[in-house]
């Protein structure tokens, strides 16, 4: 589905993942200082939007995610992860209940494998998992001075900013009420440039197939420790208590003389031999160049890489140490200035 937005003048869409909505309105580092010093709008509409209707709904969703949704109050917002038997992640949700549907939203292209999951879980429960992509989209208001209070659909307060579920009629008419009271209207390589300098990970983008919690920082947002079983909750009591990733996220800050971005997936290189890849890259508005990487946790953190022929200096974002009851360190919280805190 392609956004309206896109008729709006300077608008350019963006390719890959994330066809179908706006890449940017003519001034890429304007939207991410709007996005960064005040606040702003960007549509994410081409997000899969799905909506689980029936009493046994949370509980039902308990028993499938890493996440303690049982009694997840009304307009709380959560992350949560589906994992393979063996505890891969399969699908990264951010979900909310209304006190009579919980509502999921997704990455792009990702909503129908999640129904079919979710389907193929429900049993005899009194559960109705729909995808109603076609008929919902996904707004996201970035900023330290975006708004409180009622913004327009359903406000989730999870992940980076806060998320609006609208209808798709409405959609047009809440992005212009947000531009009347002082947002900007920003595209989304603004957002991913923030995003990649908070540290955090986008599904299909910054992991691969056997990508696990501990690896990209999502034991923390996403994983409930103490709750009771789900699918591949075996893998991560184990690291948890035992042992550590094989792999960690770090920032990689490139060469910024080089005039150019790593393409997806390409080799993050060390000593002439590959230590991890590459993932999403942005260029920022004030840290330059930058790009996320999963390398190998044994690979020491004063390291520098090459990656496409450019120098990369990591940071580090999860800490060699994660597992074994260590706690991460996530450059999300100490980078909250760069991407405006929540309110």
């Amino acid at each position: 589905m392609t956004s309206p937005l896109l008729a709006t003048p300077g608008a350019v869409q963006a390719d890959g993942i994330d066809a179908g909505v706006a890449a940017h309105y003519g001034d890429p580092y304007a939207e991410q200082r709007a996005l960064a010093g005040r606040f702003g709008v960007v549509d994410r509409s081409h997000r899969g939007v799905l909506r689980i209707t029936g009493p046994d709904r949370l509980s039902w969703l308990h028993s499938l995610t890493t996440q303690d949704l049982e009694r997840l109050a009304p307009g709380l917002a959560m992350e949560a992860l589906v994992l393979s038997p063996v505890g891969h992640v399969e699908h990264h949700l951010t979900l909310t209940d209304d006190g009579s549907a919980t509502w999921i939203h997704v990455e792009p292209g990702e909503a129908e494998s999640l129904l079919e999951f979710l389907t193929s879980m429900r049993f005899m429960l009194r559960v109705d998992p729909q995808d109603v992509s076609a008929d919902y989209a996904v707004l996201t208001v970035l900023g330290p001075e975006r708004p409180a209070g009622d913004l327009g659909g359903l406000r989730l307060e999870a992940g980076l900013g806060t998320d609006l579920i609208v209808t798709r009629p409405e959609l047009p008419g809440v992005v212009e009420g947000l531009r009347s009271a002082g947002g900007a209207l920003a595209g989304m390589w603004a957002y991913e440039a923030l995003r990649i300098a908070a540290g955090r990970p986008r599904l299909g983008l910054d992991t691969d197939h056997r990508t696990i919690p501990h690896e990209v920082g999502w034991i923390e947002t996403a994983v409930h420790l103490t709750k009771g079983c789900y699918r591949g909750q075996e893998t991560v009591a184990r690291v948890h208590n035992l042992g550590h990733p094989p792999r960690r996220l770090v920032l990689l800050h490139l060469d910024g003389s080089e005039d150019k971005l790593p393409s997806h997936g390409a080799d993050v290189m060390l000593d002439g031999r590959s230590a991890g890849f590459a993932g999403s890259a942005a260029r920022h508005y004030e840290l330059g160049p930058i790009a996320l990487g999963l390398v190998r946790r044994t690979v020491p953190v004063d390291a520098t890489f090459t990656v496409d022929g450019v120098a990369a200096a990591q940071e580090v974002l999860v800490s060699p140490e994660a597992g074994a009851n260590v706690q991460i360190e996530a450059g999300l919280r100490r980078r909250g200035n760069l991407m405006g805190r929540a309110r």
